[in-house]
This record gives structure tokens, C-alpha cells and sequence, in this order.
């Protein structure tokens, strides 16, 4: 092992907040730990902050343990295990990274070997380093419901937010057609076809409802992606056409309006995503099946501006961003 991996530094998260002004990360010295038979070490070069990770600080992940060294994203060199995996550029991410083990928020991250991804030459670490949560939850939920098809209309509701936007990527790669319904008239993302922008701002559920199904030539949408469930709750149920899917990944009010008659006479079905119940090996399944869209340039990475790239010592102006709701995407450099 390398000398100058013996005083890399690690944010520590010693105990649950409870609010952000609370959150107290700690930067301490500790020598990496020595992989076992079956693990590798990994030089992180570049972590993405997620809310999640913020969350599991404050205690608001009852799966998290303290203390704990937040961040499920990475990207990094393996410096230590199996020789056939040393020196070789990785990516990757997990339900479990950050959470019950120690994550990325360091210069190092033990992970076992079967995890282990190679990251796409595409790549640059910031980039292959801010994938991992949004795009593994945006395809678990398509996965979880067939996948996005040729020909099908794909509703994205929420679609400026980091998910919305890989649904929308992932969706329209897949050639189907996209209605991004969002609070704002202007496609936050990318994507490798036209999408549809509906603005619902000041809309009703049912006018949403109704500007979806135009689009959609009358018939309603095949699949919806609500990526913040409460808000466009209604407006999706209406919009959905005979056997139409709606994904879940996130909700603001936990009590919304289900109609069950409109829900088995329009044959629907609902479909629940937690990427915390995805180890870091289901997790770089998911990813690795990206791969060849990110290489082949139908997939592009979030962008990631000198100005949102913090060093570990300002972790904490890090959490605060993410957790104040920043559209940016935001690294870090350990």
C-alpha cells in the first residue's frame, strides 16, 4: 500500500442532528483499512452528495448507523486487493454505502470485490461520480415497470429534479415518447430526442390531466414517473391510460386521494422504488447497465462546475446546499 494513503482524510458523522444547522461533520486522519479476502480498497477521486446522504446525518434514514462516513457515490482507482483490479478506474454506488457502512465521503472506500464496476472511458470521475443515486433510482423505477418501450408515452412529473431528469434521458433512449411535467416552462436536462414540456404551474389536477392526455393524442399516458408522489398525485391517476404504470420514489404529504373503483377499472398498477434495499452490488448492476448508453453518448452525466466541487474540509457547505434543495449537482474532492 502506498505510504501517502496512511493520513488520507474521512468526514465523520458522529451522531444523528436533527436539523441542519446541527449537522457537525468531523474531518479526522485514520490510517485506510487493510482489505480482507474478497474486498478492495478504493482511492476516492470524486463523491457526489445526495440528499440522501444528508439525511442519514440528520437521522431522517432509520436504516443509517453512527458514526458514519456519509456518501453512497463514487469514483476512484483501486489501490489495494485483488491484483487483477489494481490500478483500474471504478465507479459506483449503494443502498448500503454511506448508510450501514462507510461511505464515500473520504479518500478511501472499502467495498467487496463483486461490487466492484469499471468506470466508462466516457467518463471524467466528476462526472462517472455524480451518476450513481439519481440515474440507479430513475432506471430501478423503469426496470421495476418493464422499462421504457418504443412508441409508449412517458410521463415524467417532477422532471427538473436530478431523477426526473435521468428518467427522462433514460426514457427517451429508449424511443419512447416524453412529457417532462414540471413546475417551470424549460427542460432543466438533457435528452437524446425532443421531449414535451407541460408547465403546472397553476394548473389543477384535472387541466394537468387534461394537457397530458392531448399530448398524448386523447389516449393518456402509459407510464408515469412521479418522482415527488403528493403533489402530482391526482393529476397522474387521471392522465393514465387503460393499464398504465405510475412509479414512486419520493412523497411531500403521505395521505393523498386514491379512488380504488378508477384504479381496477383503469387496470393500473403502482410500482414502489427504495434504492436503500439495493446493496452496492445490486446497485452497480443497475449501473453497469448503463454503461453502454453513457458511452454511447444516448446517456450524458450530470454537469459538475468548478463552483459546486468542495474539498472535505467544507463538507458541512456542502450538505447545506444539497439539503436547502440546490439544483446543482454537487461533488466532492477527497
Amino acid at each position: 500500500m502506498n505510504q501517502d494513503l496512511l493520513t488520507l482524510d474521512a468526514v465523520r458523522v458522529l451522531a444523528k442532528a436533527g436539523s441542519p444547522e446541527q449537522i457537525q461533520p468531523q474531518l479526522v486522519q485514520t490510517p485506510p483499512p487493510r482489505p480482507a479476502a474478497g474486498q478492495a480498497l478504493v482511492r476516492v477521486h470524486s463523491a457526489g452528495v445526495n440528499p440522501s446522504d444528508v439525511k442519514a446525518a440528520l437521522g431522517l434514514m432509520p436504516q443509517a448507523l453512527w458514526p458514519r462516513t456519509p456518501g453512497r457515490d463514487y469514483a476512484g482507482v483501486v489501490v489495494d486487493g485483488p491484483d487483477a483490479w489494481l490500478g483500474r478506474e471504478v465507479w459506483g454506488s449503494g443502498g448500503d454505502v454511506g448508510i450501514t457502512r462507510d461511505g464515500s465521503h473520504a479518500g478511501w472506500l472499502l467495498l467487496p470485490v463483486e461490487a466492484l464496476r469499471e468506470k466508462p472511458r466516457t467518463l471524467d470521475f466528476d462526472a462517472a461520480g455524480s451518476v450513481g443515486v439519481p440515474f440507479v433510482t430513475a432506471y430501478e423505477g423503469l426496470r421495476r415497470a418493464g422499462h421504457a418501450q418504443a412508441g409508449q408515452v412517458v410521463v415524467v412529473a417532477g422532471a427538473n429534479g436530478k431523477v426526473g431528469q435521468a428518467a427522462v434521458q433514460l426514457a427517451a433512449q429508449a424511443g419512447a415518447r416524453v412529457i417532462a411535467l414540471q413546475r417551470s416552462p424549460e427542460l432543466a436536462g438533457w435528452a437524446s430526442a425532443p421531449v414535451q414540456v407541460i408547465d403546472a404551474r397553476d394548473q389543477t389536477p384535472a387541466e394537468l390531466a387534461a394537457r397530458v392526455r392531448e399530448a398524448a393524442g386523447g389516449r393518456g399516458a402509459d407510464l408515469v414517473f412521479n418522482t415527488v408522489g403528493s403533489p402530482y398525485f391526482e393529476a397522474a391517476n387521471l392522465a393514465m391510460a387503460k393499464g398504465a404504470t405510475q412509479i414512486f420514489i419520493a412523497t411531500v404529504e403521505r395521505p393523498v386521494p386514491f379512488d380504488i373503483f378508477s384504479f381496477y377499472r383503469g387496470m393500473h398498477t403502482y410500482v414502489g422504488i427504495d434504492t436503500l434495499a439495493l446493496d452496492g452490488v445490486a446497485t452497480n448492476e443497475r449501473l453497469e447497465a448503463m454503461r453502454a448508453g453513457f458511452e454511447a453518448g444516448t446517456l450524458r452525466p450530470f454537469p459538475v462546475e468548478a463552483g459546486n466541487v468542495y474539498a472535505l474540509r467544507d463538507a458541512l457547505s456542502a450538505y447545506r446546499r444539497v439539503i436547502a434543495g440546490d439544483a446543482a449537482r454537487i461533488v466532492l474532492h477527497p
